[in-house]
């Protein structure tokens, strides 16, 4: 049952109150659209497959990475390398959670009820982007862990573990995969379609900086450090050269996030629903 609260904004009654149970009601405003997003979001099966792609996708290249380190006699590395090499793949997982999110609600036509239901338009956003990020962070953190596992089985000593190194990196790739899903977020409002959505993303992430680094030079390597996955590469490998600190890193990607994020509510405060 869909009541208001004393602020005008609606907020939903949950199976058996409202009535005769006065006071006790779901959250309505921002705290209410974070609940409705977290149960779209689990209502559908993408999410879940996402994640076990995620996982999946995680144990193969790590231990393929870890492999080719033991094979070729690579020179020793931090264990938790081989998990953050992973999120050049594993961040697809993400991206397409989050795009789902979104353009599922243009395709189905039910975008227009959020809008009904939380007309004020930032705050749809802004919920898919927190609950479509805490997701990210968990499931990139879990990646990341299991990377670790999987890779120091097939390192075989090739290898070092330091305690808080490999949970600085943990945290590392959960904080940048949590950064991309509020980047997909944006970008999915801004192009309505999964396909257009997915089309940005992937040149965004992987075919603009595969390109860059493939040319070689330092000029294109600068422009590349400036892009997201770029500064995220630096933001959660250890050891490597770097052009800027981890902090340095982290607001870039953010600074992507946010500009996403921007553009995505300029978009629907223009077209809506």
């Amino acid at each position: 049952m869909i009541t208001a609260t004393s602020s005008g904004e609606p907020t939903t009654a949950l199976p058996g109150e409202g009535h005769g149970t006065p006071g006790r009601r779901t959250p309505g405003g921002f705290a209410g659209a974070v609940a409705c997003e977290w149960t779209k979001l689990w209502s559908v099966r993408a999410a879940f497959l996402c994640l076990a792609a995620g996982l999946a996708v995680t144990a193969v290249f790590t231990f393929y990475y870890a492999s080719i380190a033991r094979i070729n006699d690579h020179a020793v590395q931090p264990v938790g390398n081989a998990a953050a090499a992973s999120v050049v793949v594993t961040q697809f997982t993400v991206v397409v959670l989050a795009t789902v999110a979104v353009t599922s609600e243009y395709a189905t036509g039910t975008m227009r009820s959020s809008l009904l239901w939380m007309p004020r338009r930032h705050r749809v956003p802004a919920a898919k982007a927190l609950v479509a990020g805490t997701v990210a962070f968990l499931a990139g953190a879990v990646f990341a862990v299991v990377g670790t596992v999987v890779a120091w089985t097939a390192f075989d000593g090739r290898a070092s573990f330091d305690a808080a190194t490999t949970v600085g990196q943990v945290l590392a790739i959960a904080v940048y995969q949590a950064l991309v899903a509020v980047l997909t977020v944006g970008v999915a409002f801004a192009a309505r379609h999964p396909a257009g959505a997915l089309s940005i993303l992937v040149a965004l992430l992987w075919a603009l900086p595969s390109v860059l680094l493939g040319l070689g030079g330092e000029a294109l390597a600068a422009v590349n450090d400036a892009l997201p996955y770029g500064a995220g590469d630096h933001f959660v490998r250890v050891g490597g050269a770097s052009p800027y600190s981890s902090a340095s890193a982290v607001l870039i990607v953010a600074g992507w996030a946010a500009a996403a994020h921007a553009t995505g509510l300029y978009v629907l405060r223009r077209r809506d629903a």
